[in-house]
């Protein structure tokens, strides 16, 4: 009963194109059986040019947005340099790994652009952290979502294709996966801008393979 008051399911992907990285997730929020939300936000921007996802605990998820959005700042104060993804991903992994005992029930993703380039990292729940060289989606709608994204994803891809295929690995993972749905957020982070994607842009892109 306790998991189910906590555990959240849901599906985020992540993928890395030739000139930014897309991020995309639903905004259904689930307590066991029950749809707790359908307006849920599962990605926050945590830096000029860095974004956060997250699957689990909505609580846990939004101290965690929060503390690393302050965290980035203090950094860019401290170092005059903005912190680079990696660095953000480590500072991350470090908090959940001090708290194992008492985890934060999240699985979170951490992509963005620097001056390495592209980049995504997966980090679970007592600070494990890897970076992810293609593709990567998390939750209870992942194993629908990798079908689609295996099958369609090519390192060539730029950024405005990556967000019609991050669009459609959503977009199918909702229709089977229970815990998934309810629209979705979509983000591309290219060096020159952090967009967000309108819901009049995303529903542009489902009907372009919706229909058929």
């Amino acid at each position: 009963m306790m998991q189910d008051m906590i555990y959240k399911g849901t599906t985020t992907v992540g993928l890395i194109c030739k000139d930014g990285i897309v991020m995309a997730t639903e905004k259904r929020a689930t307590m066991g059986n029950f749809i707790a939300s359908k307006r849920a936000k599962k990605i926050y921007q945590i830096g000029d040019r860095v974004a956060i996802t997250t699957a689990g605990s909505v609580g846990d998820a939004q101290f965690l947005a929060r503390l690393m959005t302050v965290e980035s700042y203090l950094y860019n104060i401290r170092k005059e340099e903005k912190p680079t993804v990696k660095s953000i991903a480590t500072m991350l992994s470090n908090i959940l790994n001090s708290t194992r005992y008492f985890p934060y029930f999240v699985q979170l993703l951490v992509g963005g652009v620097d001056k390495r380039g592209p980049s995504v990292y997966s980090i679970d729940p007592i600070g494990g952290a890897i970076e992810e060289k293609d593709i990567v989606a998390t939750g209870s709608g992942s194993l629908t979502a990798y079908g689609v994204l295996e099958d369609r994803y090519s390192p060539e891809l730029g950024v405005d294709q990556g967000v019609e295929l991050v669009v459609r690995a959503i977009y199918s993972a909702t229709r089977r996966d229970s815990a998934s749905g309810d629209g979705m957020d979509v983000v591309k982070i290219t060096e020159e801008e952090y967009y967000q994607l309108s819901e009049e842009e995303i529903r542009e892109v489902i009907s372009k393979f919706a229909s058929k």
